[in-house]
């Protein structure tokens, strides 16, 4: 077993152990990631490269998993380093339900330098452009 450092570094079994939680969020192993979470994981527990349980499960099209999130108090506007959140991984993916549940759950389709509004003119896909301003008429 690796040893900590002087300045809390973790060693490689804890590593290896938080990389398999977020390969739980893109697989979409909701049980096991939410027994983990009851037992002390964040739900906004984030990776090297700042994305959340969340942004990888919007990408992968987890319903379950970021709705669960949610309930466990997870930010839904939380950014990576990309600045990209989960409602950006839900329009790019063009998963309807999922950028409808998070803009009725408090996603801004205006956040970070990539958002999800942005997205949608980026890549062309103007039935998301529409579901985000319909919400933000409202």
């Amino acid at each position: 077993m690796t040893e900590t450092n002087d300045q809390g570094a973790l060693t490689d079994e804890e590593l290896e152990f938080l990389h398999s939680i977020f390969d739980l969020a893109r697989e979409g192993a909701t049980e096991k990631l939410f027994a983990f979470i009851g037992q002390g994981i964040p739900a906004d527990l984030t990776d090297s490269k700042g994305d959340t349980l969340m942004i990888l499960a919007a990408y992968n099209g987890h319903e379950a998993i970021v709705s669960g999130l949610v309930e466990r108090g997870a930010d839904v506007n939380r950014l990576n380093d990309k600045g990209q959140g989960a409602l950006t991984c839900a329009v790019f993916r063009k998963n309807e339900s999922l950028t409808r549940y998070l803009l009725n759950n408090g996603a801004d389709p205006k956040l970070g330098g990539q958002n999800a509004l942005a997205v949608t003119e980026m890549f062309d896909l103007p039935e998301f452009k529409t579901i985000i301003e319909e919400f933000l008429s409202a």
